[in-house]
């Protein structure tokens, strides 16, 4: 690692954007070339994920790395607790670990992976931040934790390739291993979970934190009792508002087969953890359910109903039949130009589909296709 310099990562950045082939780039950089691409194609891909460019990666640790949205939230969250000092003890290239020290006196970071380690390290030189001691170790061997004198134990382990059904011993390091190893120092642990696991997999009491990100489910957090605020919970970040199970509110949720005048898309992170009743009962108005699937939940509404915890609201302008000939003479006849497809298709089929039912279409306008059942609801962003 010492011998590749800020320099050689800027040309390659430079030479990568600018489409040089590889035979050009490996003259230019020399022997260790490969590395200092990976490390250049790392930071490109990583401009929309953390506020800095220059730091330390592989395509591995970007791809694994804290958003660093979501590292700031947890860091803030685990503050309220007046923690003093944490152990990330998979850290990687060490994101949330930095913002993890930044609230504390002392922070441990520990990976298997030497490199890692010494991206970690070098990343935590970029954000100032100094009170972080390195451990490139395995977190489980007796040595490891021997040497840990921490109040939280903070793990973020790797996954798997997919899998039928996400386990906790599946992950590595695995969380049941990491809290018999620790739980005699202390019981204050924070894992962060395939937001797809069971929680009846879990076999600890503490609170299931689902963090919606940019529209999307990003992370669950799984915090043991001392850290606990409620038994379920959902972020939406970057709006920063949060949602709590409360199982004393009485069920409000009522279903209808018919799409209302307004139309809202409700986070995954709300809806994995099961707050539909608490959202309903967030809102001034009188909301339906109309659609719950893997991907897409829809509620709807006659009169228009606002809230932070919405992803999207749309006004319905229609109803027809699904099929691309139907829905591109509707988007004709009401003077559409552009249609985004919000609905589950294949990849390989998605721009064939919007072809179809863009097809001769005038205008600026933009219209939200959903599928319910058998039609297609337009439908256009408030």
């Amino acid at each position: 690692m010492s011998e590749i310099t800020e320099e050689q990562i800027g040309l390659a950045v430079e030479m990568i954007r600018k489409g040089l082939d590889e035979r050009k780039i490996r003259a230019k950089l020399g022997e260790n070339w490969e590395e200092i691409v990976e490390i250049a194609r790392a930071r490109i891909r990583a401009k929309d994920k953390f506020s800095r460019d220059d730091l330390w990666m592989d395509l591995e640790g970007l791809r694994y790395a804290t958003h660093e949205v979501v590292a700031k939230y947890r860091a803030e969250r685990l503050a309220e607790f007046g923690v003093k000092s944490i152990a990330d003890v998979s850290c990687g290239i060490g994101i949330q670990l930095i913002f993890y020290a930044m609230k504390v006196e002392k922070a441990y970071g520990v990976d298997i992976d030497p490199k890692k380690i010494e991206f970690a390290r070098k990343n935590a030189e970029k954000y100032g931040v100094r009170n972080i001691e390195f451990i490139n170790a395995d977190s489980l061997a007796p040595e490891t934790i021997e040497r840990i004198d921490a109040e939280v134990i903070f793990s973020d382990p790797a996954r798997p390739p997919e899998m039928p059904e996400r386990r906790l011993e599946d992950l590595l390091p695995s969380p049941l291993a990491i809290y018999e190893s620790y739980k005699h120092k202390t019981d204050s642990f924070i894992f962060d979970l395939p937001p797809q696991i069971r929680r009846e997999k879990v076999p600890w009491k503490g609170e299931f934190e689902y963090i919606d990100l940019f529209g999307h489910l990003n992370r669950l957090t799984f915090y043991t009792e001392p850290l606990a605020k409620a038994e379920r919970s959902a972020v939406v970040l970057p709006k920063g508002v949060r949602l709590e199970s409360n199982p004393n509110l009485e069920d409000i949720v009522t279903w209808t087969e018919e799409p209302k005048q307004y139309l809202y898309e409700i986070p995954q992170a709300v809806d994995y953890a099961d707050l539909l009743n608490e959202l309903f009962h967030s809102v001034n108005g009188e909301l339906k359910m109309l659609l719950r699937e893997k991907r897409r939940v829809l509620a709807t509404s006659d009169e228009r109903v606002e809230s932070d915890y919405f992803k999207r609201s749309y006004t319905v302008v229609g109803v027809t039949k699904f099929h691309p000939l139907r829905i591109n003479d509707f988007l004709r006849r009401a003077g559409f130009g552009r249609a985004t497809l919000r609905i589950s298709i294949p990849e390989n089929e998605y721009w064939r589909f919007r072809k179809r039912i863009e097809a001769n279409l005038k205008g600026d306008r933009r219209a939200f296709i959903f599928q319910f059942k058998d039609r297609a609801i337009i439908a256009e962003a408030l």
